[in-house]
């Protein structure tokens, strides 16, 4: 690649008035460091890479110095910033206490705008920062005096209100933990999460709209509350207009009930800085999903340290599309430490040809829209033009993250949105609910490429032998530690599955199943996850190689590839959702042969009308692996963890046949 030709660099003022740039300066006359920030961002590539070094080798004043920067309310010092030991099984910061939801509200400014909230069908609502700060007062009196305490579980089972956040601020105010599925997962799927973490209280909305349709969730609520018994209280968020009583066993009271009491302050339970805060999932596409326990301190410190690269200021407006379901719902919480406004649109993003986004980007004058690569590659594939058809004169900064960008969907955001745009790709996970690499204010832009790893994020590639590796593809490891990182797996006591999770394939190092491959100039593409490798031929490739090149063209709107028995298929949906000619068949193939190697023509191509994915819009690589060589769907996959299960099945049915066919005549 041409490194003489970033796509997009920062302008000198943009740099100068980074919250990075603020922190280096602010760490040069705080410390004995004397690091460089340059306004030519060509020469910030070298002086980010000597931070981003000392960030990951000196990794306990890396941290000591963002808890200084951000200036973090304990309410006992601390005797060290990292226990001795090894991955997993450190402590962060022994003796301290702290409470993540002070240190958002912290930032409350009277009454100026906290939540911006708009849904599909046209309702939009505004929340004060004085509104939210009372709303949280009054449900942590209200869960107190209802017996829930430190440690105790509260539940959601609703979409992306207001409410929502000010139910995680009010349980965690209190020390409670808090876990949130959204309106749109099935009710079994509910079931399996929260029988497993065993919620006292539950809050749930009782109505949503998606893609043109109501839902009344009613049934839905009912058969949670019948299945999870260790829920005693229900919380009820009305947002359908049409009031009744749940049936089920145990307490309920209306929202407006808690949440609207005569409470002028709010007393923070002091907790740990190890305690609990949240617990996430995994997908769970191929057993019960992993419930992932982070803690105040550790989503404290990296929630303000992810201001940082994400360059999230105080007069921000902040949108980043995600159901509560999924961790960028948690990453939208985490930037109200900036004293932003923080966005939520309720809705399908597909809806009406894709444009309520843009929209919104419109209508709230966001600053930094966020959303997925899935997304931006279906907005081009349409061929939507936003910066001639919306006024985003605000907008600065697009995020993209849940996929691979490709250099396709880099350029048309240059193209069809604005040339002055930052794209800050990133990838991360539900595991530490950040990301490892991203943007950064002060760096360059190159097409297909995420232009760093994030400060104190020790991101290498890894060969088979477990040597780093540089300007190769390889597996994605963090080598030392971070506070983000998983406290445990709840209910796994010997932490025996949080092992095998990341640890299992090299000794003491993080291992996060992706392919990567970091430049000479720390730069990083993501190829797929690891365990859907294809191999021909002796030669490796990751999926979203093949994607890119298959997505290229202008009538295929989204594949899956996978590997089986020695035979490369390739599942293709159209633009046009008509069954596709031989023609197309021959044009991918050509295509293919092209630009990854004859290796590469795959053995069979297969068209269906949808391709299936996860919840949080993963392609489902192994599961449909696992299918199509023959395994039960009980075995292989959760129906319930997936946005269209009937897309699946459709396809296995088309595609087992074909490929049984392929095999039995070689």
């Amino acid at each position: 690649m041409d490194r003489t030709l970033p796509m997009w660099q920062p302008s000198e003022t943009m740099i100068k008035n980074a919250r990075i740039t603020h922190y280096v300066e602010w760490l040069n006359k705080n410390s004995e460091k004397q690091f460089e920030i340059s306004l030519d961002s060509s020469r910030n590539i070298a002086n980010y890479h000597k931070i981003w070094e000392w960030s990951v080798k000196e990794y306990e004043q890396f941290w000591e110095s963002i808890w200084n920067f951000f200036e973090v309310k304990s309410y006992s010092p601390f005797s060290r910033v990292i226990s001795p030991g090894k991955m997993p099984g450190l402590k962060w910061f022994p003796g301290s206490s702290l409470n993540y939801a002070e240190h958002i509200l912290r930032k409350s400014r009277g009454a100026e705008t906290a939540i911006i909230y708009n849904r599909e069908d046209g309702v939009r609502r505004i929340s004060s920062w004085d509104e939210v700060f009372r709303q949280t007062a009054s449900l942590a009196n209200s869960l107190r005096s209802l017996g829930v305490k430190r440690g105790d579980v509260v539940a959601g089972y609703m979409t992306a209100l207001p409410e929502a956040v000010i139910s995680l601020l009010g349980t965690a105010s209190i020390g409670a933990i808090w876990s949130v599925i959204g309106s749109e997962i099935s009710p079994r799927a509910v079931i399996d999460r929260f029988s497993q973490i065993e919620p006292k209280v539950l809050i749930a909305s009782d109505y949503y709209v998606y893609n043109g349709k109501a839902f009344d969730k009613s049934r839905d609520i009912e058969a949670v509350l019948e299945a999870v018994p260790s829920i005693r209280l229900v919380i009820l968020v009305r947002t359908g207009g049409k009031p009744g009583e749940i049936k089920a066993k145990g307490k309920q009271i209306e929202w407006e009930e808690a949440s609207h009491q005569k409470v002028s302050t709010i007393s923070y339970e002091p907790v740990d800085f190890n305690h609990p805060l949240w617990i996430l999932y995994s997908s769970g596409t191929t057993g019960i999903p992993k419930p992932i326990v982070h803690s105040h301190g550790g989503m404290t410190l990296e929630a303000m340290k992810g201001t940082l690269h994400l360059d999230v200021h105080e007069n921000d407006k902040f949108l980043w599309y995600s159901s509560p379901s999924w961790m960028m719902w948690n990453i939208a919480v985490n930037v109200m430490m900036s004293g932003c406004t923080v966005a939520f649109y309720d809705g399908s993003p597909m809806y009406a040809n894709m444009l309520p986004l843009w929209e919104n980007a419109e209508k709230e004058s966001l600053t930094i829209l966020g959303t997925s690569a899935p997304f931006i590659h279906a907005n081009m594939k349409a061929g939507l033009s936003p910066g001639t058809q919306f006024r985003l004169r605000k907008l600065r900064e697009i995020g993209s993250t849940a996929a691979p960008l490709s250099v396709h969907g880099f350029r048309w955001l240059s193209l069809a949105v604005s040339p002055d745009i930052w794209i800050d790709a990133a990838s991360g996970g539900s595991d530490v609910c950040t990301a490892f690499v991203g943007g950064c204010p002060i760096l360059p832009v190159w097409e297909g490429e995420m232009q760093c790893s994030w400060l104190g994020s020790a991101v290498a590639s890894f060969s088979q032998e477990g040597k780093s590796i540089v300007g190769r593809i390889g597996e994605m490891v963090i080598t030392k530690p971070m506070p983000s990182m998983p406290l445990y797996f709840w209910g796994d006591n010997d932490h025996r599955w949080y092992r095998e999770s990341y640890y299992a394939l090299f000794p003491e190092v993080w291992w996060q199943g992706d392919w990567i491959t970091v430049s000479e100039i720390g730069t990083a593409v993501i190829s797929g996850r690891s365990d859907s490798t294809i191999k021909r031929k002796g030669v490796r490739i990751g999926t979203s190689d093949i994607y890119k090149v298959v997505e290229s063209i202008p009538e295929v709107k989204s594949s899956l590839a996978v590997e089986v028995h020695g035979l490369m298929a390739i599942f293709v949906s159209t633009v046009s959702g008509n069954s596709a000619s031989t023609g197309l068949s021959e044009k991918i193939r050509q295509t293919l042969t092209r630009e990854l190697g004859p290796n590469f023509a795959p053995d069979l191509i297969v068209f269906v009308d949808e391709i299936p994915t996860t919840l949080n819009y993963k392609k489902l690589e192994v599961p449909v692996k696992k299918l199509l060589m023959g395994w039960d769907f009980s075995k292989a996959v959760n129906l319930d963890s997936l946005q269209n299960p009937d897309a699946l099945t459709a396809l296995i049915e088309r595609g087992r046949p074909m490929i049984n066919d392929l095999l039995s005549k070689q």
